[in-house]
């Protein structure tokens, strides 16, 4: 028999089902508590809110946990790329050697970004702050790729969105860097990894040969990785907000960057 929980409102006794994650936490679920009841439940700052069912992330900041669908981050960081664990979150599974080539592909494929892009710099000044950049320039993506913005779109075009930000994020957040700094914007390279062509785009020079440090490609794959996903923090539940509104991945991005610019962005919040 499915536990539930009892509400006494007016006299009146309301059922209300429970549910519990993955990691065993208990829920009340309060959908229809409105239509039963009249009454709203006030949770000032989603303190004790779960706005949705999902197993892609648990995170016990006290106890030092953190797991992607159920792995625990220390064997991720010690044995997985990063383009592995984001195929994880993003698909459910670790993926195959063949899954991992075609997903890292397509994403070398895609780093290079539009000219067009390339000229939105100079409307910037060095003084403009990183987050307003790469927030600005992730929403103009969308005007690149309008059929983003269709909410039918195919599972296969879903991806392919998916892959272009994935691999436009790291040109676009190390031309951020070199805007900032008035240095030359590096294109990537293809023949290098994710985490080695970043740091290639952010600290190398045209006048110059540059060598990428392994020591440092290791600690830029573990560092994405431990920032890969925070369960529903302040941004992701902006980026659900908005993605809700049927707006495109670009655009529900954007506005979750803009949520990670503000001074607190951490949150109690399950998902």
């Amino acid at each position: 028999m499915a536990e539930t929980a009892e509400l006494i409102l007016d006299g009146k006794s309301i059922t209300l089902p429970v549910f519990e994650g993955t990691e065993h936490e208990k829920a009340f679920d309060i959908g229809k508590l409105r239509d039963q009841t009249g009454y709203v439940t006030l949770d000032s700052g989603y303190k004790n809110t779960g706005a949705t069912k999902s197993a892609i992330t648990f995170l016990d900041g006290e106890e030092g946990i953190l797991r992607y669908r159920g792995y625990p981050i220390e064997q991720l960081a010690e044995k997985s790329s990063f383009l592995e664990v984001a195929y994880l979150l993003i698909y459910g599974t670790l993926p195959t050697e063949a899954q991992l080539k075609e997903f890292s592909g397509q994403i070398t494929k895609h780093t290079l970004v539009h000219e067009d892009i390339r000229k939105i710099f100079d409307g910037f000044p060095s003084s403009t702050h990183p987050m307003a950049i790469l927030s600005s320039l992730t929403c103009a993506l969308t005007g690149f790729y309008p059929e983003s913005i269709n909410p039918n779109q195919s599972t296969e075009e879903i991806d392919l969105t998916i892959v272009r930000l994935m691999a436009k994020m790291s040109t676009i957040a190390a031309w951020t860097y070199k805007n900032s700094v008035g240095h030359p914007l590096n294109y990537p390279r293809n023949d290098l990894d994710y985490c080695a062509n970043f740091l290639y785009m952010m600290f190398s020079f045209p006048t110059e040969k540059y060598e990428v440090n392994p020591v440092v490609v290791s600690a830029i794959n573990k560092l994405l990785i431990l920032h890969a996903d925070h369960e529903q923090n302040c941004s992701t539940s902006t980026v659900r907000l908005v993605g809700s509104a049927n707006a495109s991945l670009y655009g529900s991005v954007s506005a979750g960057i803009n949520a990670l610019w503000g001074r607190c962005t951490a949150g109690p919040t399950r998902k």
